[in-house]
């Protein structure tokens, strides 16, 4: 007999777990992120030398340990170690059989530290020393890179079969997916383990009615079961008492599409947890986020990029003072209805706002319920954690006009976010609310609504700013065309989200030089507060700009190191300004047609991000900036200055990208009149004289004629893979050929314009476009080829409402992560 809902849940609670997994889970977290900052440890010749001492050199040493304790304090295993053993244990049952195969018993991690712990490695490197002479403890990667340990891995007498670079490269994308500040909340991590508990309630009531199911978590339910398998004696013990075998992590499987075995494994775990608990399966912060990004460097920062240490200026970064704003991540779904008055049922949808909107989530949604729809759709959206979610229950009917319904509101009733976060977070509620009836709907019971609502613990979120001329002309075109009156003292207003303006800035020339120097017209740019006041935040300096007190230098790239950057910004950190949107700001699959040459991402290097972290963007076209961190904001303004004014004054509408990397280096030396870098290098070519003396670029006319000059052709395999033609006249974009995934486009772009779009090819499946644009507006897209089929587009579990996703109409999905079959 089937128990009630509440008593599967106490009884799945009762589950017996012997390790703290909160505790492991935050120490997982930080071990991870020390890996990431190393990803040699992903593949090539230092994967293989960590392989090759974790089978020689940690598990005999760890062996010893276990029988007989060879030092008085715990043992430390080397981070290299620590990973191939990270990726070994996360297949439980194989490492047991190895460990018993080669020395005998499980080889746990009791009385073993990490390297991260900052316990005292000085014991275990001399027991090291005395047993590998000739293996250093602490790997030297950057040495690795050159050795070939094949001959050594041949003869290790004592060494697992598992295939080690495989498991490397199924659990190098996991971090990512875990990443994010919330997973190491304390609240949000205690409702993970409780989760997994139900996770395994759920395999264990499979087992007892002899049902062979393939199980799916959500990634807090992941992150606390690799916790649990990195604890490779409790672990055994605590599943076997559980479900009297030693539960299996098959995380082999990664195919996501429709109808796939993850896909459908996902669904069944919804239905069964659904059915079996009568909560929703879903998590805010805790579904798939889609794929990594692409790096944007293989080279990992080093501290000699930057080449002074300034100290921040208090002065210049407070100029703009912005209230610090704090986000969630919102998912709400409505699941049932009950009292309805008749002739209703099958005809609703519940629209929801915010009563008071924020500069988050200010528009108003819609989602049918699941009871009446058979169709389960789930919101997700981002907002303040404050004030109070309005639903609106409406019933809808066919009019007798074609294509038009007659609706009428039946009810309102409000959830505060409050209700989820104070006084302690619970992060998910799901619960019956009584609505108010709206005027002429009166009934014997109060309709109510079933609303299940989850959040992640708020965080302080981006700033996203807009950069408007005071007297802006309604254009198709942020920036003047061709042969329009340029205005030389360039004005911009800072608009926050609310609409208040913030700060004037001005590009003019420098009052401090009004004739012309060795380097040309001086330039600066002016902040004018709403008190009048001014202040001087850059001007130029050589063939950069000095910004804030020269606290920052903002300065064209050399690209010596050959990521292809196109400015940088040197104070006391290190940012560098990509053209196109990277990292957290990349464009998911189905948008990769869009245009992305009006943007620029910088990025920030660091020792804890060595391959780069996104801080802001910048859509040189509309005019927006968004700033993850308040250090950046002021100098994120600037550098939108700066660029605007190269994209204005010389290019015409052009936006800089990878390959007008030299062009963009000519036109700042005749900015600044030399044709040489700050290092005395000439950078004018055979190319570049034709440009330079072309007298229409002086006057800030673009008329490169030919193929691939400042035109950006076809993005082809660089986005990609795949095959692209463009042919650029009057700066045009081209074709975006199958930059967006794997496919073929052509385009052709004439004037100042995007051209066509040539076709985003495989972009979100499969397909082939060709198109063209003549215009002298970015409207004509050409043609975007075929999204083709959407198997970018795929995924599991309940769908998101409201999709802006430009490849279809149909809602995205909330995808899934790794799989379990039970």
């Amino acid at each position: 007999m089937e128990m009630e809902p509440e008593l599967e849940w106490i009884e799945a609670q009762k589950i017996g777990i012997s390790v703290d997994l909160v505790a492991v889970a935050k120490r997982q977290l930080k071990f991870l992120a020390a890996v990431d900052r190393n990803r040699c440890l992903y593949e090539g010749p230092v994967l293989d030398r960590a392989i090759y001492r974790y089978n020689a050199c940690w598990l005999p040493l760890l062996s010893k340990h276990t029988e007989t304790p060879v030092c008085e304090g715990p043992l430390v295993v080397p981070l290299d170690c620590e990973w191939i053993w990270h990726c070994h244990r996360l297949n439980p049952v194989r490492y047991k059989s190895d460990c018993e195969e080669l020395y005998g018993k499980i080889l746990d991690n009791s009385n073993v530290v990490s390297s991260l712990e900052n316990t005292c490695k000085k014991e275990t490197e001399e027991i090291w020393k005395s047993l590998y002479p000739e293996e250093p403890y602490t790997l030297d990667f950057n040495r690795a890179l050159s050795e070939d340990i094949s001959e050594k891995t041949c003869v290790l007498e004592k060494c697992t079969k598992y295939d080690l670079v495989s498991a490397v490269k199924r659990q190098s994308p996991f971090f990512y997916q875990v990443s994010r500040p919330h997973m190491s909340n304390d609240y949000f991590l205690k409702g993970a383990l409780a989760r997994y508990k139900g996770f395994l309630h759920l395999i264990r009531r499979n087992r007892e009615k002899s049902l062979k199911r393939f199980c799916v978590p959500t990634y807090d339910i992941d992150l606390i079961w690799h916790s649990h398998q990195l604890n490779p004696v409790s672990y055994c013990k605590d599943l076997n008492e559980v479900l009297g075998k030693i539960l299996e992590h098959d995380d082999t499987d990664s195919d996501r599409t429709k109808g796939m075995k993850l896909d459908v494994g996902f669904s069944g775990t919804t239905k069964q947890w659904e059915d079996t608990f009568g909560t929703r399966y879903w998590r805010a912060g805790a579904m798939y986020r889609g794929s990594t990004p692409t790096p944007i460097t293989n080279t990992p920062f080093s501290s000699s990029m930057i080449k002074k240490e300034i100290a921040a200026s208090n002065e210049h970064q407070k100029i703009i003072e912005l209230p610090e704003v704090k986000s969630v991540e919102v998912v709400l779904e409505f699941v049932e209805v009950r009292n309805l008055p008749e002739g209703h049922k099958g005809n609703l949808f519940v629209s929801f706002c915010k009563i008071q909107p924020d500069i988050l989530f200010d528009d108003s949604r819609k989602l049918t319920i699941l009871s009446e729809s058979k169709e389960e759709q789930v919101a997700s959206f981002q907002c303040e954690p404050t004030g109070e979610l309005l639903f609106e229950l409406v019933s809808y009917s066919s009019s007798t006009l074609p294509l038009t319904r007659a609706s009428r509101t039946l009810g309102t009733t409000a959830f505060s976010l409050q209700d989820l976060l104070v006084p302690i977070p619970n992060l998910y509620v799901e619960k019956w609310l009584d609505l108010v009836p709206s005027s002429g709907n009166v009934n014997l019971k109060p309709i109510c609504l079933r609303v299940a609502i989850s959040c992640t613990i708020p965080v302080p979120t981006q700033r996203m700013l807009h950069m408007v001329h005071p007297r802006q002309i309604k254009s198709s075109c942020f920036f003047p065309l061709p042969g329009k009156i340029k205005d030389a003292k360039s004005r911009m207003d800072v608009i926050d989200e609310t609409g208040s303006k913030l700060i004037s800035l001005q590009m003019r020339n420098s009052e401090k030089a009004k004739a012309r120097e060795n380097h040309g017209l001086k330039k600066e740019v002016i902040g004018t507060m709403k008190s009048g006041e001014t202040h001087t935040l850059a001007e130029t300096l050589g063939t950069g700009w000095s910004l804030m007190n020269s606290h920052w230098s903002l300065h064209p790239s050399k690209n010596s190191g050959g990521d292809w950057h196109i400015f940088e910004l040197v104070g006391n950190k290190m940012v560098k300004f990509y053209p196109g949107r990277k990292l957290d700001y990349e464009p998911k699959s189905c948008e990769k047609h869009r245009n992305e040459q009006h943007f620029v991402t910088a990025v920030e290097f660091s020792a804890e991000d060595p391959y780069g972290k996104a801080v802001a963007l910048l859509n040189l076209k509309s005019g927006f900036v968004k700033v993850k961190e308040e250090w950046m904001l002021v100098p994120s303004l600037i550098s939108f200055m700066v660029f605007s004014d190269v994209v204005k004054e010389q290019y015409a509408g052009f936006v800089v990208n990878a390959k007008s990397l030299e062009e963009i280096k000519i036109i700042t030396a005749i900015n600044e009149g030399t044709g040489k870098e700050a290092n005395g290098t000439s950078i004018v070519s055979s190319e570049a004289s034709k440009i330079a003396s072309n007298t229409d670029v002086a006057k800030g006319n673009a008329v490169i004629p030919g193929k691939g000059q400042l035109s950006s052709g076809g993005c082809g395999g660089g986005c990609g893979s795949g095959c692209g033609n463009g042919s650029g006249n009057m700066v045009g974009s081209g074709g975006c050929g199958g930059g967006c995934g794997s496919g073929c486009g052509n385009g052709f772009a004439n004037m100042v314009d995007s051209g066509g779009c040539g076709g985003c090819g495989g972009g979100c499946g499969g397909g082939c476009g060709g198109g063209c644009g003549i215009s002298i507006s970015s409207s004509a897209c050409g043609g975007c080829g075929g999204c083709g089929g959407a198997g970018g587009c795929g995924g599991c579990g309940a769908k998101f409402a409201q999709s802006d996703n430009p490849c279809a109409k149909k809602t995205p999905t909330l995808d899934v992560n790794e799989a379990v079959a039970a």
